[in-house]
């Protein structure tokens, strides 16, 4: 769980610790850490091609083939890291301004950040081909160990350069993408050296010299592409969500940005079970297993949401109590103004796990354009909904996010009738 949400786990803690720095600051992480959280998504889902393939090739008892695979995965997360990188130091000022153009401070403060942060998405692109081969052949302690390390130096890096402490400078904001940089380093640099010890993995000829497989790679983008899509145009409503609150005030934007930070915090068991599941239905067409695909998604799903709601009740019944020593403060009105949120989430949550791990399992039997299309249905009505909402009624921040709702329900209602109906039986690759 905790290593499919590396990237929530760094800005969980990039939130919460510019939240005591000051408002501003908190709302622009508000919007600029949904902004990367996109770009890392669009690396992390070009990697499911891959990491199919691997589970795939594993239940077919084909390892040798692993290595193969994974050469031509990390390749082009590179070169597509490289793209990446250009877009956020030379487009980000020019995309902002269509979102932050009555929140001055805000864009100031969200392009400072997305500097130094934009150096981390070579480090995040290479880590997720490693995680995709791990996850693929069934062994993720170690992305578990992994993001342990990102998390706790992440954290240590965030508070001395947000606040310059420990002798080192303070930069508020832009302190806190430097330090997340660094950490997704150091972590991509424990990760490369864990495996050049792994003896399990060299029957798999990860350490044969890579090659260009131009048709593999042409394999993998095609499963991968329509996941590509859903990230991005997924994450990516967070994007035009935010920037639609903002024309509520920049208190509401803060307060969305509460909530999401808690909500992103209560995801991580979403997101292991979800990636879980895509290894699991993957693997189990390989042994030819097809008639137990839908049975694995419907158990995961119910793991999930159970282990959702042991974390969640507490914290979204008694955020005051439970939240107070990471957010707690002189000023507690803003945890005050975002209680009817923190008690929406508690059904949210029971959407978005069976959600999310419905997808995956679509994702896991081949079916990605069939997903990328249901999401493009789901996310039109989604906007819409929001557009409206801020634009043409008075029904406040609450409705804004029962949005939500619309999303989730739709995402579950036509993908059980999907896989239900076994138009994804016959897929091979």
């Amino acid at each position: 769980m905790l290593g499919s949400a590396a990237q929530n786990v760094i800005a969980l803690s990039d939130a919460v610790l510019l939240y005591h720095k000051g408002e501003v600051e908190f709302a622009a992480m508000g919007f600029a850490g949904v902004f990367y959280i996109t770009i890392a998504a669009i690396g992390f889902s070009f990697s499911r091609g891959g990491q199919i393939m691997i589970a795939r090739r594993m239940g077919e008892v084909r390892h040798g083939a692993v290595g193969h695979i994974f050469h031509t995965m990390l390749l082009f997360e590179l070169a597509l890291a490289a793209l990446m990188w250009a877009f956020m130091r030379f487009g980000s000022a020019w995309f902002f301004q269509f979102f932050l153009e009555n929140s001055p401070h805000v864009y100031e403060k969200s392009l400072e950040y997305i500097h130094y942060r934009s150096y981390g998405v070579f480090f995040s692109y290479a880590g997720v081909a490693l995680i995709s081969l791990y996850t693929g052949i069934a062994r993720p302690a170690i992305i578990l160990a992994t993001t342990v390390l990102l998390a706790v130096v992440n954290l240590f890096l965030n508070y001395a350069l947000i606040f310059g402490t420990f002798g080192l400078p303070e930069m508020g904001i832009g302190g806190s993408g430097l330090a997340s940089s660094i950490a997704e380093g150091l972590a991509f640099v424990f990760f490369s050296m864990y495996m050049l010890w792994d003896a399990q993995i060299r029957p798999m000829r990860i350490f044969s010299r890579p090659t260009f497989d131009l048709v593999l790679m042409w394999q993998q983008l095609r499963i991968s592409l329509p996941v590509v899509a859903q990230a991005a145009v997924g994450q990516g409503s967070w994007v035009f969500f935010f920037g639609m609150v903002e024309n509520l005030g920049e208190r509401a934007l803060a307060i969305s940005n509460l909530a999401r930070t808690v909500y992103l915090l209560l995801s991580i068991p979403l997101w292991g079970f979800s990636t879980g599941v895509n290894t699991l239905v993957s693997n189990l067409i390989g042994q030819n297993r097809l008639q137990d695909v839908l049975q694995a998604a419907w158990k995961t799903g119910k793991l999930c949401w159970a282990v959702t709601m042991v974390a969640a009740m507490p914290v979204l019944l008694f955020p005051g109590e439970l939240l107070y020593p990471l957010l707690g403060k002189e000023d507690m009105s803003l945890i005050r103004e975002t209680q009817p949120v923190f008690y929406f989430l508690l059904g949210l949550l029971s959407f978005s796990t069976f959600g999310a791990v419905l997808m995956n399992a679509l994702s896991g039997t081949g079916a990605t354009w069939f997903g990328l299309k249901l999401q493009a249905i789901c996310v039109t009505a989604y906007l819409g909904y929001v557009y409206w909402v801020t634009h043409f009624s008075n029904l406040g921040l609450l409705w804004v996010w029962s949005a939500e709702l619309l999303y989730w329900g739709l995402m579950i209602g036509i993908g059980l009738v999907y896989l239900r109906s076994e138009k994804w039986h016959g897929m091979r690759f």
